[in-house]
């Protein structure tokens, strides 16, 4: 090894560890303030930022997974839509939205906190106000928090494009990823990790199998509703036709990126470089989405013949949102158990939302809304210390399910009227003409294969 670098290495070192009788306070759970040395308080950050780097890079997974699972005609478009969806939503989170989920307020959401004021920067509670109370359990600084946060918020937004992809005007989506990320999934936020009402009666939600993914998923429904199916998906008998992706190496890619930045997404919300927990979480994160890609592809080879790969890229990531709520507080066995129910309830998800006649071109509600909702119900079964199976009786059962609950009904009636004012206002959906010849074009002047002799099939 280069001499420099060894150097390097040794005066860093040197460094951190004198550093280390500098101390920062903390709030712990119990309300008492605790020390944390500096050489803690920078591990966490870095680690809490490196997590948030590693969601962030879901943006990519999620645009592959949508582009591939989509025909080539929409490419851009989708494209297109993750780039900005993160982009307007890292301004309103920024301006209201981390001020209505994290800020002092009341139960149902925060009233303070508007463009992340800068006073409140430093960790600790001796030096940070009451502004982001609900934070001061981690001892990262708030804007590391928020970055954190933020990455979370635009994933419930961009898990919307999926389900409504293909036929929706790319103006209107700009506008409802707007109001998502800065009030509707903020709102919910509060309710379960900003101190509100679903806090107070006992909901737990470590990652956000529900404040994150049935948002969005739940959201996706209704955009999905609104908008009505796409062209040709339907036979004159209402029977579902298949509509092909035009690349699905390209959405297995999306689905690996996914499975990667999981291991921020979950182990992340630690909040802290703590060694054995978030190792456990990552664990459990992993054996969940290896046997949920293991029963979807099981359980498609039985309903349809083949062991589908769609349905089994489905299966990996309903095994991952499965474990979201859970991943810190169950065993390995349970969450193998989560994972592969998740699987299983994807493939059936998935299906009955298409003879229901809801198109969802990528699968988006059933990995999102309904596996969410399923991992936060199972954790009332499966939570080590408080489980139905281990001994804790119905109580956070019941949280469990009030919540999931709540958070349904707040975004079926949020979505609802959100995307009917949308469509009322400036329309929601493309022009016939338009959804035939692909949005790539007609939206944006573009084509992702400009060399190829593309199809508009359909």
């Amino acid at each position: 090894m280069n001499k420099k670098i060894i150097i390097t290495i040794l005066v860093l070192t040197c460094l951190v560890s004198i550093n280390a009788f500098a101390l920062n306070g903390l709030v712990d759970s119990d309300g008492t303030l605790e020390e944390v040395d500096d050489g803690k308080y920078m591990a966490d950050t870095l680690w809490v930022l490196v997590a948030a780097f590693l969601v962030f890079f879901m943006q990519a997974g999620f645009a592959m997974v949508e582009s591939g699972f989509t025909r080539a005609k929409n490419a851009v478009n989708i494209l297109m839509k993750n780039l900005m969806d993160f982009s307007m939503g890292s301004i309103a989170y920024w301006a209201i939205g981390f001020a209505i989920m994290f800020g002092a307020g009341n139960a149902f959401m925060g009233t303070s906190g508007w463009f992340v004021p800068s006073e409140s920067l430093t960790a600790g509670a001796e030096t940070s106000t009451s502004v982001f109370s609900a934070l001061e359990w981690s001892s990262v600084p708030t804007y590391a928090a928020w970055l954190f946060q933020l990455v979370f918020a635009a994933t419930a937004a961009t898990i919307v494009s999926g389900a409504m992809a293909e036929r929706t005007q790319f103006k209107s989506y700009l506008i409802y990823s707007v109001f998502i990320t800065g009030i509707i999934y903020p709102i919910v936020g509060h309710w379960v990790w900003g101190g509100g009402w679903l806090s107070s009666l006992g909901m737990s939600d470590f990652a956000g199998s529900t404040v994150v993914h049935s948002t969005g998923g739940w959201l996706a429904l209704t955009g999905a509703i609104v908008l009505g199916p796409r062209l040709g998906k339907y036979d004159g008998e209402g029977k579902p036709r298949p509509i092909a992706g035009h690349n699905l190496p390209l959405a297995a890619l999306g689905v690996f990126i996914l499975w990667l930045g999981w291991f921020g997404f979950n182990p992340g919300s630690q909040m802290g470089a703590d060694a054995a927990p978030i190792s456990s979480i990552a664990i459990t994160t992993n054996l969940a989405a290896a046997a949920g890609a293991i029963t979807a592809m099981i359980t498609a080879w039985i309903m349809l013949g083949k062991p589908d790969a769609g349905m089994s890229l489905n299966g990996a990531l309903g095994g991952l949102v499965t474990i979201t709520a859970g991943c810190a507080s169950v065993s390995p066995t349970s969450a193998a158990i989560m994972g592969a129910l998740g699987g299983i309830v994807v493939v059936l998800s998935v299906l009955m939302f298409e003879n229901l006649r809801v198109d969802d071109p990528v699968g988006a509600i059933s990995v999102h809304g309904t596996c969410g909702a399923l991992g936060t119900l199972l954790l009332g079964f499966f939570d080590s210390s408080s489980g139905v199976f281990f001994g804790g009786g119905f109580s956070l059962l019941w949280a469990q399910f009030v919540g999931v609950v709540a958070v349904l009904a707040w975004c079926l009636v949020t979505g609802f009227i959100l995307f009917s004012a949308i469509k009322a206002i400036t329309g929601l959906r493309v022009t016939q003409e338009e959804e035939q010849a692909g949005l790539d074009y007609e939206e944006h002047g573009a084509s992702a294969y400009p060399d190829f002799n593309v199809s508009s099939i359909r």
